[in-house]
């Protein structure tokens, strides 16, 4: 038996996502979203910004596409297009030197045949292609030099065919007469199948028999005829601009010199006639433009046409990575072309914007309202408000003097006993009495419980606790233009997500109300008031706000009564009769009037008020100073980044306030 060492080698991936690798994160994209759609970015917007700008660690598609621009000036930066020509042209100097030594050292030649040889070598034209037709019969004395004379004529085949057929130029070199004669074959055949295609007379058989013949002269490996003509169009459109991207001077060159190519006419128009079936085929394709290059480094007719195509193809990736279009998708970017141009690690990036974006809309964070437009889902709005919530405790806790605060839930103190478990439950649950049940139940159901136990929703039991006051909260928001002017719209909305997702998961017996006020007031859900964009409208109605939040409050008679008020100016606009919001600044003796009324009534009743006064306006200052001592309430005046950890500790110190108090809520 005999042994075989084995030995294997490792190295990147590369055959499409990576199969190990680890979800995306959408904790970051889902938060930066969050943030510009409560700026005022629609979702759709907000998604489309954080892909541009990318991740932490992940290249952006600005960031990308930028690298893509900077690929194609480096492109034309670098590159001049009379490669072909200077290859020719030390050609023919180095054949016409050869000669002229052969001439004089030659003592058996005649010396009038001799005369007339340097004479007719003398008077050569100047220009390139010229020179080279007119030696196409002139009878060699110099091998070497007939050698050079026939790699112009090789070199020129070579490269006619590689501006049509990429990598023929390598693949023709020391070409027999064989292997030109198999090219002409194929070209003929390709011709007659463009033909076909063109009159609608053509088959698949057609195209299979012509690729069992001359496969080997495409390397692309198309599977129909009509992958065949975009390969091929492509490649003589970029031919096209290739010529006119050359000097006039160039360009006349090369078409005089295309007839020595191999020596044979018959290449020539073969290759005129399939560009001109391929025009005709694909009129779509780019046949008029050009580019300008202003490098150094000489590219011959193949490997300009190849760039020629490089700089197509930038452009391409550049459109799709700006996804300035109507239903644009990171799907739509060519990731293979991205890694040929810019390297693997650019396709990786683009393929984990990609797979942002779609775990954005698959995973239920984004959902299309009943207009068709893209808004934030619930699922979104509470992860987002957990995140929130997390950096207003941070706040809370490193305020100065703050006692430690636990966000645990509205359980009070353990009775010893416990009871069914009822939806809605925060009491902790008694894992005796639970285990218990379920033993007792698989039992009766015929089970034994040694062979496992599982929990139903009947078998828990919470434990007892004192009765604690449940609080009605109340937050009322300033919507007015100056809070999206002074910068105070967005920790505003992160303040009240902070809060909302406090009260939902964490209190749940407690009720609250988001209620904005501007030039009028109105009540929102969370979802609403994340989506509200800036206003521009003049008005301050707290007015009309405490009346909002007495009605919330009459709907909630047995719990205390918290009122919270983010503003940062004085009142402006109030009711009047009809309905109507009366505008006034300064405000109007009214305004003020009605507002203390509306706040002595409800300080009447117990609500315990705290403002929140943004900003150093004087007006402002003076009105919630005065009010807060009216009324028994509390004025906290946080720095912006703080005020999400301002109102939750309010919030807290209120419940805390109510429970101290004995647990009444407020007497009508």
């Amino acid at each position: 038996m005999t042994a075989h060492n084995a030995s294997s080698k490792y190295g990147q991936y590369t055959g499409g996502p990576d199969p190990l690798a680890p979800p995306v994160d959408l904790a970051e994209a889902l938060e930066a979203v969050a943030e510009d759609v409560m700026s005022g970015y629609s979702p759709r917007r907000a998604l489309q910004e954080f892909l541009h700008r990318g991740t932490r660690t992940n290249a952006g598609l600005d960031e990308l596409a930028g690298r893509v621009q900077q690929r194609r000036r480096e492109l034309l930066g670098r590159h001049r297009l009379d490669g072909t020509l200077q290859e020719v042209k030390k050609l023919l100097e180095s054949a016409v030197l050869d000669e002229r030594k052969q001439l004089a050292r030659d003592a058996m030649m005649d010396d009038t045949d001799r005369d007339f040889r340097q004479m007719q070598l003398q008077n050569l034209p100047t220009s390139t292609s010229a020179a080279v037709n007119e030696l196409a019969s002139y009878d060699w004395q110099s091998s070497m030099a007939r050698e050079s004379y026939e790699r112009i004529k090789d070199l020129l085949g070579r490269e006619v065919l590689d501006q049509r057929f990429a990598g023929m130029k390598e693949a023709l070199e020391s070409a027999t007469e064989e292997d030109r004669a198999a090219v002409s074959r194929m070209l003929g055949d390709l011709n007659a199948l463009l033909e076909q295609h063109r009159l609608g007379e053509d088959s698949d058989a057609d195209f299979q028999t012509f690729m069992e013949r001359h496969g080997r002269f495409f390397p692309e490996d198309p599977q129909s005829v009509e992958e065949l003509i975009d390969i091929l169009a492509r490649r003589a459109a970029a031919a096209q601009r290739l010529l006119q991207s050359m000097s006039p001077e160039q360009r006349e060159e090369l078409m005089q010199l295309s007839s020595q190519a191999f020596g044979s006419a018959e290449l020539v128009a073969q290759l005129e006639q399939m560009h001109a079936s391929l025009r005709v085929l694909r009129p779509g394709e780019n046949w008029s433009g050009s580019e300008n290059f202003e490098g150094q480094e000489g590219l011959g007719l193949g490997d300009g046409t190849g760039v020629i195509q490089d700089l197509a193809e930038l452009d391409t990736l550049a459109e799709q990575l700006a996804q300035s279009h109507n239903g644009a998708h990171l799907d739509d970017v060519d990731l293979e072309a991205l890694a040929r141009q810019l390297g693997e690690n650019a396709a990786v990036s683009a393929r984990t914007l990609a797979e942002i974006e779609r775990a954005m809309h698959d995973g239920g964070y984004l959902r299309r309202g009943a207009d068709g437009e893209l808004r934030l889902s619930p699922q979104a709005v509470r992860r987002l408000g957990k995140s929130l919530l997390r950096d207003a405790a941070k706040q809370l806790s490193g305020r100065q003097g703050s006692r430690d605060t636990r966000m645990s839930g509205a359980a009070g103190e353990q009775t010893g006993s416990s009871r069914e478990w009822q939806f809605g439950d925060a009491e902790p649950w008694d894992v005796t009495r639970t285990i218990t049940n379920a033993i007792r139940r698989t039992i009766a159901e015929g089970g034994n419980p040694s062979r496992g136990l599982q929990l139903a929703v009947g078998d828990i039991e919470v434990s007892e606790t004192e009765a604690r006051t449940q609080a009605a909260v109340a937050l009322l928001v300033d919507v007015s233009f100056s809070m999206a002017a002074e910068g105070r719209w967005l920790p505003m909305k992160r303040t009240a997500l902070a809060l909302h997702q406090l009260v939902s998961t964490r209190f749940r017996g407690d009720s609250l109300a988001l209620i904005t006020f501007g030039r009028y007031a109105q009540s929102m859900d969370i979802g609403e008031l994340t989506a509200l964009p800036a206003q521009h409208e003049q008005g301050t109605n707290l007015h009309h706000g405490l009346l909002l939040a007495g009605r919330f409050f009459r709907s909630h008679p047995t719990m205390a009564h918290v009122l919270l008020i983010v503003t940062d100016g004085e009142p402006t606009a109030h009711l009047v009769a009809g309905g109507e919001s009366l505008f006034s600044w300064p405000p109007a003796e009214e305004t003020i009037q009605v507002t203390v009324s509306e706040l002595d009534r409800l300080g009447r009743t117990g609500t315990q008020v705290t403002f929140f006064r943004l900003g150093d306006d004087p007006g402002l200052e003076r009105f919630v100073q005065g009010m807060a001592r009216r009324i028994g309430g509390r004025v906290v005046a946080p720095a912006l980044e703080d005020l999400g950890g301002a109102v939750v500790g309010e919030y807290f110190r209120a419940r805390f306030k109510a429970n101290h108090d004995g647990g009444t809520g407020p007497v009508f």
